[in-house]
């Protein structure tokens, strides 16, 4: 992706933070058929270091998993928060009104070969670790232990999982880092303001000023 440096994000703990806490991938690969994109929850294995392996599953009838480009990368993609900025909120829209709108997010790209799987083992596994993810903290988790048997072995036979060893991690955090101090002020205030505290939260944490108050 287009990756100015004052939006860069290189720490791999922050990147493996950021991707556990959205969970959810846009999976693109190319085919025959061209790109193509499925949007899978993903679970992040650390290893091997330093950017760890992309592991989550797709169903058996998703063409995907069959047609995959000998030799091309796959790339998942996560999104973390985002929200719109105004230009009513920069101190330099009074000043000269040389400003426009733009977005602030959060996006990291994670590139490498994908595998397809079919062992019935290590489906169960991982269903099992993505369901324990999402239902642990629940006051009363569903766990996969609590469907029959037969049935939990009929519906691992309906997907096929994917193994994504990442050798390539991009991460963007655009968070307004190539504005004035007075004008990223502003966005953080205005953000807090409009119900977007995590993204304010951000911006202060990435222009060096006070976090706003929750």
């Amino acid at each position: 992706m287009y990756l100015p440096r004052h939006f860069e994000e290189s720490r791999p703990e922050v990147l493996h933070a950021a991707i556990r806490q959205s969970g959810l991938a846009t999976l693109v690969t190319l085919g025959v058929e061209g790109l193509v994109a499925s949007h899978i929850p993903m679970l992040l294995r650390a290893e091997p270091a330093p950017w760890g392996t992309l592991l989550g599953h797709v169903s058996r009838a998703n063409p995907q998993w069959r047609d995959l480009a000998s030799g091309v990368e796959a790339l998942a993609i996560f999104l973390g928060p985002d929200a719109y900025v105004t230009p009513s909120w920069y101190p330099t829209k009074r000043k000269s009104g040389k400003v426009v709108p733009t977005w602030n997010y959060v996006a990291i790209h994670a590139y490498g070969q994908l595998r397809p799987f079919e062992d019935p083992g290590r489906l169960l596994e991982l269903v099992t670790a993505l369901t324990d993810r999402q239902e642990t903290p629940r006051a009363e988790p569903w766990r996969v232990a609590d469907a029959p048997d037969d049935f939990i072995q009929t519906q691992l036979k309906a997907i096929v999982g994917l193994e994504l060893t990442i050798t390539r991690l991009e991460g963007k955090w655009k968070m307004s880092q190539n504005r004035p101090t007075e004008d990223a002020t502003g966005v953080v205030s205005g953000l807090a303001a409009e119900g977007h505290p995590d993204v304010a939260a951000i911006v202060a944490e990435r222009n060096g000023l006070e976090r706003p108050p929750e």
